[in-house]
């Protein structure tokens, strides 16, 4: 466990620093955003993902890495514009990275306890495996966003967007310590 707290951090400071350059060029712009769109974000992104899985062929120079973090990332700003709602107003620099730190912080302790839970099973599972429960976590998000947000029985949002992180940092575990012994 201790291992997975290691490479989980790596992995939040490598979205982190990625969330801090974009926010230079772009500001929080993403603030205008509601959480339907951000989601369908996150779909073209996963999407993206599962096409060069299947088919092996990339037009675009970008590794799929890119695309696992831009959905980390794109899930804490959806699940920062759930507590605050959309809005022209821009954050500050301060303030969208404490709520971005507050929110990985949940995502790690949720990953902790179902890590634990289930005793690291994660390892065992293939990078295209995340992209499909991605998918299926999106499609789950849809149909609650199109309900208005209520569920009879299920998690809402915040639980799907949360998932999607840990399912995403999880690829990025594995891709980026691909060389190491599981």
């Amino acid at each position: 466990m201790e291992k997975t707290n290691q490479q989980f951090d790596k992995i939040i400071v490598l979205c982190r620093n990625i969330f801090i350059k974009k926010m230079k060029d772009y500001g929080t712009a993403w603030r205008i955003l509601r959480t339907n769109s951000i989601t369908d974000q996150i779909y073209i992104k996963a999407s993206r993902i599962r096409n060069i899985e299947e088919t092996g062929v990339t037009k675009v120079d970008e590794d799929v890495r890119f695309d696992f973090i831009g959905i980390v990332n794109y899930a804490v700003m959806g699940l920062i514009q759930l507590e605050l709602g959309h809005s022209e107003q821009e954050l500050s620099e301060n303030a969208a990275l404490e709520m971005y730190d507050r929110c990985f912080n949940t995502a790690k302790t949720l990953m902790q306890a179902k890590n634990h839970d289930y005793g690291e099973a994660w390892r065992s599972m293939r990078v295209s495996s995340y992209t499909d429960l991605i998918l299926m976590k999106l499609k789950r998000t849809k149909q609650i966003e199109d309900n208005q947000g209520k569920t009879m029985i299920s998690e809402g949002i915040d639980a799907n967007y949360l998932d999607i992180v840990n399912y995403a940092v999880f690829a990025l575990i594995k891709i980026e310590f691909e060389s190491e012994n599981y």
